[in-house]
């Protein structure tokens, strides 16, 4: 891990064309502002985390927690579930006929 002290207006810049902008600092916290090719995923972590557990509960396909993994969310899990076809929903035996 880097660790860099940075004031307000300062920029850190990092490969692949990513600009971090410190816009304001305080005693409560950092105001960021990020720059990246649109083809760079930006996900707060904790959002990741909270999408993770929830997939965990739901009970996640596999297609999913490698989406979670390549974020840095959850571990991987088995080889996913086969599709299946759209089911039509049951019919009561009437035939639409008033």
């Amino acid at each position: 891990m880097l660790i860099l002290s940075r004031k307000a207006g300062d920029a850190i810049l990092i490969d692949g064309g990513i600009r971090i902008v410190v816009l304001a600092a305080d005693s409560g916290g950092v105001r960021l502002g990020i720059e990246a090719p649109s083809s760079v995923g930006i996900v707060r972590e904790e959002i990741v985390d909270r999408i993770a557990d929830e997939n965990r509960r739901a009970g996640a396909t596999a297609e999913g927690a490698d989406l979670l993994q390549a974020l840095g969310g959850a571990p991987k899990v088995g080889p996913p579930k086969p599709l299946g076809s759209a089911r039509e929903p049951e019919r009561d035996g009437v035939d639409g006929e008033g």
